[in-house]
């Protein structure tokens, strides 16, 4: 972490020859509720420290200029109302995060941004929240914009909705900026509020396998899922005109109107509801450090994204399959939108050198390919980083 923080601290000071401030920005994991955000349901994410560490520093003129470190590609623009979207895909979530504070009413000039990181691109730990969360926190920091965290995060999910394209809940944006070290965060994505839940147990890892399979969701079928969640709800709105989402129905009302759905919109439908059931019992099962249930319920969730909602692969599949196989593995099931990316373990210590072994032999003998293997922590959501002589410090 010093390494990354030290690093991006020295490219700015080279690339603009000024004094930044730095920005932490973490990815996310999500433990359970997958697909239910945008459908206002329950989900339950937690930041992680896999991170992206942003330098800021105001340059007195009317231009953005940035410098993304891991794609070695740098990009400049006018600093006006109408900003056009960028060839440089990385930059638009950036510039999406500006066009939304200029929509506020906030004033920001012309700055300088620096930014590299640690969170795998396309592995479904949001380095696009990361990288939303951290330019909103960096500008309001940097320009003193009077902006809540809950405002912050929707900041970053309009970013994503209106100018990058991709129609995303806001579940990524509020775990990047409100995690906390050792908690999950139970967030009800209909009115923001949220709990945490302690996930603090030194014996239990989580373990993510990313296939190596990546699929830019802005062009995916993700978008599809969510219009066919809208088809579900209007059909049943000409029965119950007060249904606004998935959120204010239940199962039995979902199937005593079974035959008037398409068959695929049902099948959506009722992945979602099954899916906040699942959230909610997850959550149960912590307050009583029931992992054994927990880890059941993993389980099933990946079922039904496989089976109800389809947004599985062979490789996710595959991963979820062998991990059911061994000893010392609570629960596992497939993270993020889908059709790639990574699967989520929770694996005792004891095993966990057992486990990886075992998946990276099994994964290469049914698919034929390599795959990356992480160990996450929980942590903190974005925050602040202090330079303090020879060590730094994080904002409390």
């Amino acid at each position: 972490m010093k390494d990354l923080f030290e690093g991006v601290y020295k490219k700015f000071k080279s690339h603009f020859d000024s004094e930044p401030i730095l920005i932490q920005s973490p990815g996310r994991v999500n433990l359970i509720g997958e697909h239910t955000d945008y459908n206002m349901g329950f989900v339950l994410p937690a930041a992680i420290d896999k991170m992206i560490v942003l330098g800021f520093a105001a340059n007195g003129s009317e231009k953005i200029r940035l410098h993304s470190i891991d794609m070695q590609q740098s990009y400049v623009v006018a600093l006006k109302r109408d900003l056009e979207k960028s060839d440089h895909h990385w930059a638009n979530y950036i510039l999406g995060v500006i066009d939304q504070l200029q929509t506020r009413g906030d004033e920001i000039g012309g700055f300088d941004c620096v930014f590299g990181g640690d969170i795998p691109i396309g592995a479904g730990l949001s380095s696009s929240a990361a990288l939303e969360g951290g330019v909103a926190l960096g500008l309001s920091k940097l320009f003193d914009l009077s902006i809540t965290k809950t405002e912050m995060a929707k900041i970053g999910q309009a970013a994503e909705n209106h100018f990058v394209g991709m129609q995303c809940g806001i579940m990524d944006q509020f775990a990047n900026i409100h995690g906390k070290e050792g908690h999950a965060l139970k967030l009800d994505c209909r009115s923001l509020e949220f709990e945490l839940y302690p996930f603090r147990r030194s014996d239990i890892k989580i373990i993510l396998c990313d296939t190596n399979v990546h699929r830019e969701l802005t062009s995916s079928e993700y978008n599809i899922r969510r219009q066919q969640c809208e088809e579900g709800v209007q059909v049943l709105k000409k029965y119950y005109p007060e249904i606004k989402s998935l959120r204010d129905v239940n199962l039995p009302t979902l199937k005593k109107h079974m035959g008037d759905f398409n068959p695929t919109v049902f099948q959506r439908c009722k992945f979602v509801l099954e899916e906040n059931n699942r959230v909610e019992a997850a959550c149960e099962a912590l307050t009583k450090d029931d992992l054994d249930t927990f880890g059941k319920l993993m389980y099933k969730s990946h079922y039904g994204l496989r089976d109800l909602y389809e947004v599985s692969c062979k490789e996710l599949d595959a991963l979820v399959a062998i991990a059911e196989t061994l000893d010392g593995v609570f629960g596992s099931r497939m993270m993020g939108g889908g059709f790639g990316g990574c699967t989520i373990n929770l694996v005792k210590e004891e095993f966990v050198d057992e486990f990886i072994s075992t998946v990276e032999e099994g994964y290469s003998e049914q698919v034929g390919e390599g795959l990356q293997i992480y160990k996450a922590s929980i942590s903190d959501g974005a925050k602040q980083i202090f330079q303090n002589s020879s060590f730094w410090l994080i904002e409390n």
